[in-house]
């Protein structure tokens, strides 16, 4: 049987295709190709520069220092913050602070103190305590953390004021107390006349007159009376 060989040198019985490598019989041997790798390209250095005014290293084509903020175009620092700046509010000025037209007195009352035949000693009479009442309602009573009572007439050193004593109320102009049923009533009398004996009632609104005094407890008058001039510079 005659052979043929292929282009590759392979002895084949088949006159088309070899028998060995499968190459058509007759086609120009190809080499294969031998795998070179690609030259690598190396990635251009990057040069750096050191920041003029903190040496921390940047790059070439840095605009700004990163670190401080140093500017390599203009070689100036950045300027400090402003409130003129865009978005920086400026601050807002503290709100005033209320003036209050009204004050009670809180007196010792000796005289109320001997009819009243408390337990308690009487503390030394005196200058009477002033409180500025701002707010239309404030409470006379004596304060308690446990039950969250704050009155803002704090009567605490007399202990037969009750914890919620009495309410005042005004209008702006006039005044009005009532008794939150307390324990040892709430009193009513002017100056001018004798010691008041008999509570008002309680749960109702009684009008206060310009000489009007309110006792509480065992030794307590409160007087509510305009604030002087003097008083509210002293709050301003």
């Amino acid at each position: 049987m005659t052979s043929v060989t292929c282009p590759s040198g392979h002895p084949s019985v088949s006159t088309d295709y070899c028998d060995v490598c499968g190459l058509p019989i007759g086609a120009a041997a190809t080499p294969a190709a031998s795998s070179v790798p690609a030259p690598s390209v190396a990635a251009p250095a990057v040069t750096a520069q050191a920041c003029p005014n903190c040496s921390e290293p940047a790059a070439s084509d840095a605009l700004f220092c990163e670190n401080c903020g140093y500017d390599f175009t203009t070689g100036t620092m950045p300027r400090a913050a402003s409130s003129l700046d865009l978005g920086t509010p400026p601050p807002v000025p503290p709100a005033p602070q209320a003036v209050a037209d009204w004050v009670v007195e809180r007196w010792v009352d000796p005289d109320w103190y001997e009819v009243q035949q408390s337990d308690d000693p009487c503390p030394s009479p005196g200058l009477p305590v002033v409180i500025p009442v701002i707010a239309k309602s404030v409470l006379v009573g004596r304060p308690s953390k446990s039950r969250g009572i704050t009155p803002e007439i704090d009567c605490g050193d007399d202990t037969g004021v009750s914890r919620r004593q009495a309410q005042l109320t005004t209008d702006g102009q006039r005044w009005w107390v009532e008794d939150l049923q307390s324990s040892n009533g709430t009193f009513v009398g002017p100056s001018s006349g004798p010691l008041p004996e008999d509570p008002i009632s309680s749960g109702q609104r009684r009008e206060l007159n310009t000489d009007d005094r309110v006792y509480v407890g065992a030794w307590t008058r409160l007087v509510v009376r305009k604030s002087t001039p003097e008083e509210q510079a002293g709050q301003a």
